[in-house]
């Protein structure tokens, strides 16, 4: 696929991070001291992960592009020499723009990232898309800052100040998050980096684009969660922060998130307990049941029940489906039915006499994408929303969201591979799949002797590291980028450029077989969408 690694004009590649030379602080020390290999300071892309013994690059300064209401990430890393490096910590200044305009420094969010040891690989196909090595992987965030309290953090695994050993890397991670209709223009400020070895000073430019993303994503989602499921309102703040939908939001947050954190679709509390493993499913509720639990959330949002899981292999409870879709369609023409199948003719229909069909949102793997073919391109042109989700490894060409995967797989899949395909959501069956020990051991889930390092497991539990709810994973991070990469395209939708959009958009993704492995061709497209969407917006908030 040689065609997808192609390499573009240089002024097109440009990524979030500009290549310059390593901030290495001056030796001060006696020539003995200045033969021992010192510590340097430099700079990596948000879609890089650094390895704990990866040699420094020749980045010292950090370039990026966003628009208003958009997170943008970059990473600084520490490498120790021959002596550690102790007392590491970081000070932001102020953004300062056009007419000495201000994005305040508590814009910039930093992270420790903690390492994880995959020492057993997720299954691998021996071509296509594989797993990477057996490694120590940078995953778990820590925050600087209590995300509710706004406090220094402090727990049994160290935040800041910390220290690094020696011959090894610590990355930082640093979200810059712009205002809703920041004006455009360049911003330039100065992260201070202090440590026992002196201190650095890295420059950092950002672009801000003439238009802001909307607050309410257009990807609808669905991430399910199990331990603070219903309890904990800041699990859901925290997923909603990152543009993803939880699973069973309590009523009573409902408005609040839908205006102030974006949320879309909400699920409705009703469950078949229908599943491959089971192939049987509880009689449908009443429309009136399923009515009553609707009006109990606001209007505005898209309202689905999700009451089977995985029921391909099932085909005699096609006929109880078919109630459970009619009683929600009677309920309110609004609410949906979202079952994780492929679509089949016995579905089309939920015989209501409407002609509506049983499943309104068909949420499919690839592998079964690929195989149901024209069934997919039916219900799509009948009206229905299709879905992707991703569990496991299950064929060796699409998105895997394991550990030991790229970066690119979490951002490709929910972005421009979704727009592609025509696909407008996404499901994760869990987010918080936890051991005993979630900060070394990351094999919640395995399967038949194969190991799956971070399945089902999105989000670290903050305890240990002195925050009272949960704290993200680089691949929550990602996965908001995808999200923020299909705002795009939705955004050059509306303004009368899909075509265009889409055309290039398949430079990145055609198709589950069909997409690239390469960052800096994704940053080199999202770069010409944000470019036309503000030629075309001129600076209005484009909702």
């Amino acid at each position: 696929m040689s065609v997808w690694r192609r390499m573009l004009p240089r002024a097109a590649v440009i990524c979030s991070s500009i290549i310059a030379l390593v901030l290495m602080p001056k030796s001060h020390g006696s020539e003995s001291s200045r033969l021992r290999r010192q510590w340097s300071v430099w700079t990596a892309s948000g879609m890089q992960r650094v390895g704990k013994t990866d040699r420094p690059a020749r980045q010292s300064s950090v370039e990026i592009w966003a628009a208003g209401g958009e997170y943008e990430a970059f990473q600084i890393v520490i490498a120790a020499g021959t002596d550690a490096v102790a007392a590491v910590n970081v000070e932001a200044s102020d953004l300062i723009g056009p007419d000495h305009i201000t994005i305040p420094a508590a814009s910039f969010i930093f992270y420790r990232e903690h390492y994880v040891h995959i020492m057993s690989s997720s299954p691998d196909p021996r071509f296509g898309n594989r797993p990477l090595a057996k490694a120590w992987y940078p995953d778990a965030l820590i925050p600087l800052l209590d995300p509710q309290t706004g406090r220094r953090t402090a727990g049994v695994i160290p935040s800041f100040p910390f220290d690094v050993s020696p011959n090894q890397n610590q990355p930082i991670w640093i979200d810059v998050h712009v205002p809703v209709g920041a004006r455009p223009g360049l911003y330039q400020a100065s992260i201070l980096l202090s440590s026992s070895q002196g201190k650095v000073h890295i420059p950092i430019s950002l672009h801000v684009w003439g238009f802001s993303l909307p607050i309410r994503p257009t990807l609808k989602s669905s991430f399910g969660m199990h331990e603070p499921e219903l309890t904990d309102r800041r699990v859901h703040e925290l997923l909603l922060q990152h543009r993803i939908m939880p699973v069973n939001i309590n009523p009573n947050d409902a408005r609040q998130f839908q205006e102030q954190l974006g949320l879309n679709t909400i699920a409705l509390r009703f469950w078949g307990h229908a599943d491959l493993n089971t192939c049987k499913m509880d009689p449908a509720p009443t429309p009136d049941r399923i009515a009553s639990e609707f009006r109990r959330y606001p209007p505005g949002l898209s309202s689905y029940v999700y009451p089977a899981d995985e029921i391909d292999p099932c085909p005699k409870l096609f006929q109880s489906l078919r109630e459970w879709g009619a009683n929600m369609h009677a309920a309110d023409p609004g609410i949906k039915n979202l079952v994780t199948v492929a679509p089949v003719p016995e579905l089309y229909d939920d015989g209501g006499g409407t002609g509506r069909s049983a499943v309104d949102i068909w949420t499919i793997l690839p592998k079964l994408y690929e195989s149901a073919g024209e069934r997919v391109r039916f219900v799509q042109a009948k009206g229905d929303e299709v879905w992707s989700y991703t569990a496991l490894v299950q064929d060796s060409y699409s998105p895997k969201w394991e550990i030991d995967f790229a970066p690119i797989n979490f951002r490709i899949q929910p972005g421009f591979l979704s727009q592609s395909l025509g696909l407008t959501g996404i499901l994760y069956w869990r987010v918080d799949l936890w051991t005993d020990a979630p900060w070394q051991n990351v094999y919640g889930f395995r399967l038949e002797n194969n190991a799956y390092p971070g399945e089902g497991m999105l989000i670290y539990p903050g305890v240990e590291v002195g925050v009272e709810s949960v704290v993200p994973s680089m691949r929550l991070k990602w996965i908001r980028k995808g999200v923020e990469d299909y705002e795009y395209v939705a955004i050059l939708k509306r303004l009368g450029r899909g075509d265009w959009a889409m055309s290039h958009i398949r430079r990145a993704a055609v198709d589950w077989r069909n997409w690239t492995q390469d960052p800096t061709v994704l940053e080199s497209v999202r770069r010409e969408l944000g470019d036309e969407i503000e030629r075309l917006s001129s600076s209005q908030v484009v909702e």
